[in-house]
């Protein structure tokens, strides 16, 4: 019975057959096509953020400032910095690479992508580099000019939400409003004299 079974093993493995017959070949892996996302002219030339990825951007603005400033106190002994600390921080956070930043799309709509921003679908395509690391340097520098690097540091001081409330969620907030790219805080109402 050997001879007869190593026989037609070996036949069946020269003739390509055989194991797979008997035994049912290996289960067929499910089939994934992954494309890189489709940026509109604005999304690929414009200098601008687009405002549908604005809100995405500043919440990874105000992390990566959180995490610069968080490093710098922890060098101190977590203490208040001395304001030119403060603003050399916020220089340096504004002036990095960003490079680690870059656009996916999820059922058709496209997010910014990267360190302080929700995990994205694992199995996407992610665009890095082009115009996002200028794109959110510029934003970076917008906010500390427009809000100040006191009013940012003081934010800060009172924690990671009070920065992200601050630069993002205020009057002037990307997503403030319920505009594009998140959700908007509730506002609470003010009363009229």
């Amino acid at each position: 019975m050997r001879p007869v079974l190593a026989v037609w093993l070996a036949l069946s493995l020269l003739a390509g057959t055989g194991a797979q017959e008997v035994c049912g070949g290996p289960p067929a892996a499910p089939a994934h096509s992954i494309s890189a996302p489709q940026l509109s002219p604005e999304e690929r030339l414009s200098p601008h953020m687009p405002e549908s990825l604005r809100c995405d951007a500043c919440h990874a603005i105000a992390f990566q400032i959180e995490e610069q400033l968080r490093r710098a106190e922890g060098k101190v002994g977590r203490k208040a910095l001395s304001e030119s600390d403060y603003v050399e921080v916020l220089e340096r956070s504004c002036s990095q690479g960003w490079e680690s930043y870059g656009v996916q799309e999820l059922d058709g709509e496209k997010r910014l992508a990267g360190p302080g921003l929700p995990r994205q679908e694992p199995m996407s395509v992610m665009v890095l580099g082009g115009p996002w690391p200028g794109r959110l340097s510029k934003m970076c520098h917008g906010y500390v000019g427009e809000r100040g690097e006191a009013q940012i540091y003081g934010a800060h001081r009172r924690g990671p939400a009070a920065l992200r409330e601050l630069l993002c969620h205020g009057e002037k907030g990307a997503c403030a409003g319920g505009k594009a790219g998140g959700p908007a805080p509730p506002k609470a109402m003010q009363n009229e004299l």
